[in-house]
């Protein structure tokens, strides 16, 4: 039997084919146009108890894109967005969208050499940026030339007088006007609403840039195109039945591609009402699923198991939860915890999320309700082409073999920018090479086994070592740095350095030293957990360090 034969078997009786556009084939932020005409005042977003209607949040986008026009951002401008989840990070999104512009996704955790980094890389013109986080913008902006502006965003402008749910800290921060920037709710209340006319070349102009690792090597900036996010949304929708009248409830950070098709563009492609939260805290969000009744989450498994230990949760009414689609990092998704989920919540199917990667917009599978099979990925999304290539023959293999995952669909990426080599490795005939090393069985069902890439996955983060090792070099008693993972019970991996201290440091370093340095410079999921000092590191004689082998067992004192 064919694979194509084999995947069309294991496709559920319930669900089409062929995607359905729910309003034809056209970027997102055309879909907010249609909601805000034809349902103005339902609720699009809520945001710890403040209401945004589909009117609310279209005028909003159209103030700021009038705002953004106004400091020259044009069709093909890159515009970072780095902030925490919050409604301003969803304006921001799609006003850069409607000029034609390149969102470009920022983590709030990210410290001044990585910031520095990506924006150059990156050629970013402006940036929109959470007011708790202008200081280290502020440090570097000097370095980075291509930066025109910033806005600053203080979320707590966002907030209603009486919120509905329990606030974290960075939305109890007394605002106050920061230098050398704008502030994001003054941009919104000084400009008239703008309706961009900017034509959109919707499988062909870039919308989207997501730094990532590629196969090998620092960050590389990764150019979706418009269509991606509209293909993907759609396929993600479709294929796990999500429907306008749901309500979903938005964790993930929206700054990472898994979160962003969950949090950013599912509820606008829908029209469904999504509960923003800016961070995950379990009585949080027992009490937002109790309160707004939502009926559908993207989560991790950790915030699942979390809740199931939350002291007094059997007495709290989930019951309104139908789907939850989860990932595993770190705890997997295993047919024991969707069991204690469905008891707790008297009935929701919990299931495996997806397989993706950034270079694909996510979301390359989804998991047939009617036929969950756990440990799994699920099976090919629409219009995707999953095969297994052989580690050694180059050619494809048959059910059971494991071999290297490569990916076609339309939502896959144009190429890294300015990575011709890159990119040529990357993505080849249409195909994506993804590093991952899967498997398929006899009914199309997609497992991941493990990464022929050496990056490191950290709580669901991708953490790149020669990244963690530039950063770590720049300390003035190190003379060379290695980065691998170690396994970790809870974040799924953990980064180990060993390190190679210049002469006259030996001896006057410890290991915490090294560790509350890179506590300080890196962001929380990617510094070094353990370090180990090695006279030098093992290499070949053109000088390249060989990780491999510092991952030998009596390598791994941790």
């Amino acid at each position: 039997m064919k694979m194509k034969e084999i995947f069309e078997k294991s496709w559920p009786a319930d669900v089409a084919k062929e995607i359905n556009y729910l309003q034809g084939e056209k970027p997102l932020h055309e879909y907010i146009r249609g909601h805000a005409a034809q349902i103005p005042d339902k609720v699009a977003y809520s945001f710890y108890g403040k209401k945004i209607t589909w009117t609310d949040l279209h005028e909003n986008i159209g103030r700021f894109a009038r705002y953004l026009n106004e400091k020259g951002v044009k069709k093909g401008d890159a515009i970072g967005l780095y902030m925490q989840n919050c409604p301003q990070y969803i304006i921001g999104h799609y006003a850069i969208q409607s000029l034609g512009g390149v969102v470009v996704p920022l983590n709030p955790m990210y410290k001044e050499a990585e910031l520095e980094f990506l924006l150059n890389e990156g050629n970013v013109k402006g940036i929109a940026a959470g007011a708790e986080l202008y200081n280290r913008l502020h440090t570097i902006r000097k370095n980075i030339s291509s930066v025109q502006f910033i806005t600053t965003a203080s979320y707590a402008d966002f907030l209603p007088e009486t919120p509905s749910l329990p606030l974290p800290d960075e939305l109890k921060v007394t605002k106050e006007l920061l230098p050398d920037t704008d502030d994001f709710t003054e941009a919104l209340r000084n400009h008239q609403p703008l309706t961009p006319e900017v034509k959109i070349d919707l499988w062909n102009d870039v919308g989207l840039m997501v730094f990532t690792s590629g196969t090998t090597g620092r960050p590389k900036a990764a150019l979706l195109p418009y269509g991606s996010a509209l293909f993907k949304t759609a396929a993600t929708v479709q294929g796990n039945k999500a429907e306008p009248e749901d309500r979903t409830l938005a964790i993930a950070p929206l700054c990472h591609i898994a979160g962003m098709v969950m949090g950013v563009n599912i509820p606008i492609y829908t029209g469904c009402e999504s509960v923003l939260l800016t961070r995950f805290e379990p009585n949080t969000v027992i009490d937002a699923i109790e309160k707004y009744k939502i009926t559908m989450w993207y989560s991790v498994a950790p915030m699942n198991v979390a809740i199931l230990q939350t002291p007094g949760v059997e007495k709290r009414d989930l019951s309104s939860l139908r789907r939850n689609m989860s990932t595993s990092f770190g705890i997997p998704v295993t047919e024991e915890l969707a069991e204690k989920w469905k008891q707790l919540t008297k009935g929701c199917l919990m299931y495996e999320a997806a397989y993706g990667l950034s270079e694909t917009h996510t979301c390359d599978t989804f998991m047939p309700a009617d036929n969950i099979k756990w440990g799994s990925c699920g099976i090919p999304t629409f219009e995707t082409e999953v095969r297994i290539i052989g580690l050694d023959s180059g050619e494809a293999v048959g059910p059971g073999t494991k071999g290297e995952i490569v990916i076609k669909n339309p939502g896959v990426f144009k190429g890294y920018l300015n990575r011709p080599d890159a990119t040529d490795e990357t993505l080849q005939d249409g195909w994506v090479y993804t590093g991952d090393i899967g498997s398929l069985d006899e009914d199309g069902y997609l497992y991941f086994h493990g990464r022929i890439k050496e990056m490191i996955k950290c709580s669901g983060y991708s953490v790149f070592p020669e990244d963690v090792e530039a950063l770590l070099n720049e300390h003035p008693a190190i003379l060379q740095s290695a980065a691998i993972g170690v396994p970790d019970e809870m974040r799924g991996e953990s980064v180990k350095a060993f390190i190679v201290l210049k002469p006259n440091f030996a001896g006057n370093l410890t290991e915490t030293d090294i560790i509350q340095w890179a506590k300080e410079k890196m962001a929380a999921y990617k510094y070094p957990r353990y370090v180990e000092f090695l006279d030098q590191l093992p290499a070949t004689s053109s000088g390249k360090v060989l990780r491999r082998l510092l991952k030998e067992p009596e390598n791994k004192n941790v």
